[in-house]
């Protein structure tokens, strides 16, 4: 008898068509009354009369004028007939009338005839309830669904009123609800006619369809079969490639090792052939902070595994590491494992032991901002950087870290990369009270709010290499801790600091790719058979174009060759490559080479890039030398600072003192405590290595005799030694610097020089204070170390001078 409710319902609505009174007067608009003007009213009236909500016994009678009356007004061939003749019905077989909702219906609509109908009578409003219940509105939608998707998968539904294939589906959509809500699922419900934007902006053109959303991404789940099994599989297909890594016993360390990603390691043993449903939710929801790997039990592969770890075979386990991969931090054991509890244990366990600061999300979560002075919270940060070298020094902290007795909602420990956070790093170093090298140096630090922290710098490096200082460096470390702790203690610094810059982001081919994907995807699911054809066609010509543009150019670069052997064969001999020394290191073979440490003359051309513009922490580091002694002391300077390749805040270069002899002379004037004249040799002054801070206007020195570079590091600096000099015209105490008190004596400026001119091991008295050229920069590693200690003397100056243009 279903059919003749059917028959009924078209029979009242094609009665009340023929029945319908003045449509102007039934949505209460006047007769000039635009096409919005007319919507609005609509709904208005839709809403007040809709049966669900109004309980009036005339409520369906009324909703099914308002809906013809409105059909009427937006149709403009029977509006214009209605106000020019008075006429409103229209004959159904002639012209069939317009849905007023534009959606394509359920088949029950043709089978019933039912094709120009708009409205279809309900008689179990009490199943509707199940959508209306879970509906949203499109700025929820977009504010609230669209944001959490990135943490948790929803699924929405698509649906509208008067739908009978909405009403089948109904008790699927329940069985959904009651098997994925529990696991952690978003269940929401999209009402198509009151959110028409929403439903055109996604791709809906039937009703009812259900979308997941994951990521931001809706996914239209298109199969023609409503299921329940073949919804979670269609959810199943949508989650992130390889979110889970199947692990066995051959790949269980190399998993378990990769912790160096900044993220807890999670292992899940079950006896399914595929990972469950619930594992796969809660590897999403934690995949920024937890890598998931499955192992199925029961397989021979996984054997080793399962008994390393104890694991029994009959029910699920959930294991997390951190870095110590021989023994779990938690672990949990049940035939089905609750999600509550799996949430509890992965929160008490989502960081390593010695977390790193890769980015604002876990620089907020790590060390939270907050005021109140008696819950200081403080960080303990160590400056590294992304290279092998300094695996001891992260090791030894983790270490320290482990022995303390602090919690870790009162002290954290933590490091970060120097060369990946530049900006953090120059905000602390830029500052009174920092290293000159914050390598390998910690940090306290406790953030006041979201830009402003305040810290203090631990004086010693963090190196566990120098045995004599390195307890002094735990004790002093230790101290600063319970001395910070106390809410009378203040720490001394205070700086205003940006964003960190998140070091997981994709790249550019990795967004590109992605692009990419997900145009395909949309493709797919969008493109019909009828339109694959004309695509096919578009990128074979594509293609074409970009494979046609490569042989074109092949060819050329064939007939370029030919042009030049030819030219070969006839005498006419290519031009050699040729190298610019000045932008180059040196070359060990014939061929030229890309190298990677270059150093740069310093002359006028590259004079304010080298000094005058650098940024703050960024320093070059200069040799002294003149054309004799250039190719031998470049090669010793190059050998020496190619360890420091790899920093980003050094610049090696050279000055020939043939060419700037004169500013490198005022350059020491203005050091000077008082103004005077000087007297310059040259061959002094070769081997001389000047660190050039052009932000900061200060120099540090490097030179054979110079008496820092001694074995007495607390010699005479420099304001002394000219003080002498001004006192005793013939003492050479500056002689190191370049300068002395007379041009006549040749004897006393040119040590270098005869020093240069005699016999290895067969030299006299006379010279036994000389100094070979080849000797000149041994002692350059160990002042390069107290250079980036920030041991070394600094000699400040007023401004920089300016370059000879020659």
């Amino acid at each position: 008898m279903k059919w003749l409710s059917h028959f009924i319902c078209f029979f009242l609505i094609t009665a009340g068509v023929h029945g319908l009174g003045n449509p102007y007067q039934i949505l209460g608009i006047h007769r000039r009354a635009t096409l919005q003007e007319i919507r609005k009213a609509y709904k208005q009236l839709a809403k007040e009369w809709h049966p669900d909500k109004n309980s009036d016994p005339a409520a369906e009678n009324k909703f099914v004028e308002i809906n013809q009356a409105y059909e009427l007004l937006t149709d403009p061939e029977r509006r214009k007939k209605y106000d020019n003749f008075g006429i409103t019905e229209e004959t159904p077989p002639l012209r069939p009338k317009r849905d007023y909702s534009q959606y394509r219906r359920d088949p029950f609509d043709d089978l019933f005839g039912t094709h120009g109908g708009s409205f279809k009578f309900q008689f179990q409003d009490r199943d509707i309830t199940t959508f209306h219940q879970l509906s949203v509105t499109t700025r929820a939608f977009e504010n609230k669904i669209v944001p959490k998707s990135f943490r948790i998968p929803y699924l929405v539904m698509f649906y509208s009123d008067w739908c009978f294939a909405c009403l089948q589906v109904e008790p699927v959509w329940r069985r959904l609800i009651e098997e994925l809500e529990p696991l952690g699922f978003g269940i929401v419900t999209v009402h198509s006619e009151n959110e028409p934007m929403l439903t055109k902006k996604i791709g809906i053109h039937t009703l009812p369809t259900l979308v997941v959303l994951l990521d931001g991404k809706a996914s239209i789940y298109r199969d023609s079969l409503f299921s329940v099994q073949k919804i979670v599989e269609f959810v199943r297909s949508r989650f992130p490639y390889r979110l889970v890594q199947p692990v066995e016993d051959e790949t269980v360390s190399l998993f378990l090792s990769g912790w160096k990603d900044n993220r807890v390691r999670a292992l899940i043993f079950e006896r399914h052939d595929s990972v469950r449903l619930r594992y796969l939710l809660m590897a999403f929801f934690y995949r920024e902070r937890v890598a998931f790997g499955f192992v199925q039990l029961n397989s021979p592969a996984t054997g080793s595994v399962q008994k390393k770890y104890k694991v029994p075979s009959d029910i699920d386990t959930l294991l997390l590491f951190n870095e110590n991969i021989d023994r779990p931090v938690a672990s949990l054991s049940m035939s089905d494992m609750p999600i509550k509890t799996m949430q509890d244990i992965i929160n008490s366990n989502k960081y390593l032991m010695l977390p790193r600061l890769s980015s604002q999300g876990m620089f907020d979560a790590l060390c939270p901002p907050e005021w109140s002075r008696p819950r200081k919270r403080l960080c303990v940060v160590l400056v590294s950087q992304d290279t092998p070298y300094h695996d001891d020094a992260r090791q030894a902290l983790r270490d320290f870290a482990q022995e303390s007795s602090y919690n870790v909602e009162r002290v954290r420990f933590v490091y970060i990369f120097q060369e990946k956070q530049m900006e953090f790093i120059n905000a602390l170093t830029s500052g009174e009270g920092g290293p000159l090298e914050p390598s390998l140096h910690i940090v306290i630090i406790w953030r006041r709010d979201a830009n402003h922290i305040k810290y203090e710098w631990l004086p010693h490096t963090w190196d566990s290499a120098k045995i004599k200082e390195w307890n002094e460096t735990r004790d002093q470390l230790e101290s600063t801790i319970q001395r910070l702790l106390h809410s009378t203690e203040a720490l001394t610094y205070e700086a205003v600091i940006k964003e960190l810059m998140d070091e997981h982001a994709q790249g550019i081919m990795m967004r590109i790719l992605a692009k990419v994907f997900s145009a395909v995807d949309y493709l797919k699911d969008n493109i019909t058979r009828e339109q694959l054809l004309p695509l096919l066609s578009v990128l074979g010509t594509v293609v074409f174009i970009v494979i046609g543009g490569y042989i074109m150019t092949y060819l050329v670069r064939l007939e370029e060759e030919s042009i030049r052997k030819k030219q070969c064969t006839n005498g006419a001999a290519p031009k050699p490559e040729t190298g610019n020394y000045e932008t180059t290191t040196l070359k060990k073979t014939g061929k030229p080479t890309t190298p990677e440490l270059r150093l740069h003359e310093l002359r006028a051309e590259t004079y304010n890039g080298m000094v005058r513009l650098l940024k703050p922490g960024c320093r070059t580091i200069v040799l002294l030398v003149d054309t004799q002694s250039r190719n031998q002391l470049i090669a010793a300077f190059h050998k020496t600072v190619w360890p420091y390749r790899k920093n980003k805040t050094l610049m090696f270069g050279y000055l020939m003192l043939d060419r700037a002899l004169e500013w490198y002379k005022c350059l020491l004037t203005l050091s000077l405590p008082e103004p005077r004249d000087l007297n310059i040799n040259p061959r002094n002054c070769i081997g001389t290595v000047l660190s050039l801070n052009g932000h900061r206007k200060y120099f540090c020195m490097y030179h054979a005799k110079h008496p820092e570079c001694g074995r007495g590091k607390g010699s005479k600096r420099m304001v002394k030694m000219t003080k002498r000099i001004s006192n005793t015209p013939n003492a050479t105490n500056g002689a190191f610097m370049g300068f002395d008190t007379s041009e006549s004596d040749d004897t006393e400026t040119s040590d270098i020089e005869q020093g240069y001119q005699q016999d290895d091991g067969l030299l006299s008295d006379k010279y036994s204070n000389v100094v070979f050229q080849g000797n000149l920069l041994d002692g350059l590693p160990n002042w390069l170390d107290r250079l980036f200690e920030g041991t070394t003397q600094r000699y400040y100056i007023n401004y920089w001078p300016d370059f000879p243009l020659k």
